[in-house]
């Protein structure tokens, strides 16, 4: 059985990733490619993988390592599955493109990894790259299943799906940590365990709509009580997310950084009380990878110093777990991330959505989840035609698909004219062009 994993200079993500996989006992003896275009990333993941191979595997599994795009199909030869953790562009120089370009047109954004203006430009870049990933796969490992993690989730997890023959699935961080995250947030943390719940929508927009506790009693009446009662209180956090609760109803997988920009409703550039009010983090990506850099290249030093002293225990993350379902034929329910076709019947049939799947050794089945209650289903579509039109841009080279994903995108189109829109694309595609990262 062998593991692809591109993008594997995201160092830690592996070493979470493919350490899960080397302590499922049916999944030891695997077989590793790590793949990358920088050597140094490359290099550093090399050894930590190596690392733990020997510590915590006995060497059961074969760790190689793929450097550069000559040797990308070699990687994914033979491939059984194939992780995809890339950043195409990384922090700089495409990252600061994506924030900087857009700030000259009065226009802010938070993280630019979802939608928004710089979600669409990031989904461009990195289907472009993704598009020759499939078509290696679809010759040289046909029969693998792909397990992205990169963002944009739905618009390249879509893609693939709708437009190659890779076996495609995406999965995010978000579902599983969702509804213990509202619990602890608003003081019911004694109803964690054994809770129940029903999660459904988009990547990093998908609902909760369902929690109880253990005993199946409704636990949404006495959140939703005591949401309003922090939503008043200036010192409290994560306030979009506390908002959807007292305006919509329901609590949403991702965080409220994430939320502020994915409506017209909570960044307007002539309401600067409202960042105050809600706490929202302008340009908050770009300092993470600022700090995500700085803390690495200190971290780095000490767990390549210590590698053969490195701990590992399994985590929550999904990837390993189905795997191990599909090899073994155990069941394993997951969020993933697939094309709707009718699962959620108030969506658009080719939206890429977040719904529970089971995983087994037959593949990847998704759940029928119904019709969303209707402000959520709105929600959910004020981002979801931006995402089709970005895929269908991507597909076929139109720049009047890329207008049009731009002019329907929410923040966007709440702070600038359409002139401007079309000014800001067309200056955003040059200055990728310039860089090396072209969008077509």
């Amino acid at each position: 059985m062998k593991i692809t994993f591109m993008g594997a200079g995201s160092t830690i993500f592996a070493k979470n990733v493919l350490g899960d996989v080397m302590a499922t006992p049916a999944l030891q003896e695997v077989e590793i490619a790590l793949y990358d275009i920088s050597a140094d990333r490359l290099e550093e993941s090399y050894l930590l993988i190596g690392a733990l191979n020997r510590c915590f595997n006995q060497s059961r599994a074969s760790v190689k390592k793929y450097l550069g795009v000559e040797n990308r199909k070699e990687a994914l030869r033979g491939a059984d599955f194939v992780v995809n953790a890339i950043q195409v562009g990384g922090y700089e120089p495409s990252t600061v493109i994506d924030f900087e370009i857009p700030k000259k047109y009065g226009l802010q954004q938070t993280i630019g990894d979802t939608l928004g203006i710089g979600g669409i430009f990031r989904g461009l870049r990195t289907i472009k790259v993704m598009k020759d990933f499939a078509a290696d796969m679809e010759e040289v490992c046909p029969d693998a299943l792909l397990l992205n993690y990169t963002n944009p989730m739905a618009i390249l997890s879509g893609y693939m799906q709708r437009y190659t023959g890779v076996k495609t699935v995406g999965l995010c961080h978000s579902v599983q940590v969702c509804a213990e995250t509202i619990l602890h947030h608003v003081g019911l943390g004694d109803k964690v365990e054994g809770h129940r719940e029903k999660i459904a929508g988009i990547n990093h927009m998908a609902w909760l709509l369902e929690i109880a506790d253990k005993d199946g009693n409704d636990l949404y009446p006495e959140i939703r009580r005591r949401a309003k009662e922090l939503l008043a209180n200036e010192r409290d956090y994560d306030l979009v997310r506390l908002d959807y609760i007292d305006k919509f109803g329901y609590y949403c997988t991702e965080s409220s950084e994430h939320n502020a920009e994915y409506s017209a409703l909570y960044i307007k550039s002539h309401r600067p009380e409202l960042i105050d009010r809600f706490k929202i983090p302008l340009d908050e990506y770009p300092r993470r990878c600022i700090k995500q850099i700085a803390d690495w290249n200190t971290q780095k030093e000490a767990l390549l110093k210590n590698a053969e002293a490195v701990e590992y225990k399994r985590s929550r993350e999904y990837a390993s777990h189905i795997i191990e379902a599909v090899v073994t034929g155990k069941p394993y329910a997951f969020g993933g991330n697939v094309i709707n076709n009718g699962l959620i019947s108030n969506l658009p049939a080719e939206a890429c959505v977040e719904v529970t799947c089971m995983a087994d050794n037959t593949g990847i089945h998704p759940t029928y989840v119904g019709a969303l209650p209707t402000q959520l289903a709105a929600m959910n579509s004020l981002n979801i035609y931006p995402q089709l039109l970005t895929i269908e841009a991507a597909a076929t080279g139109s720049k009047d698909a890329l207008y049009h994903a731009a002019l329907l995108e929410p923040h966007t189109a709440a702070e600038l004219s359409t002139d401007e829109i079309i000014s800001l694309c067309d200056d955003l595609m040059e200055a990728h062009e310039k860089a090396g990262f072209p969008v077509f």
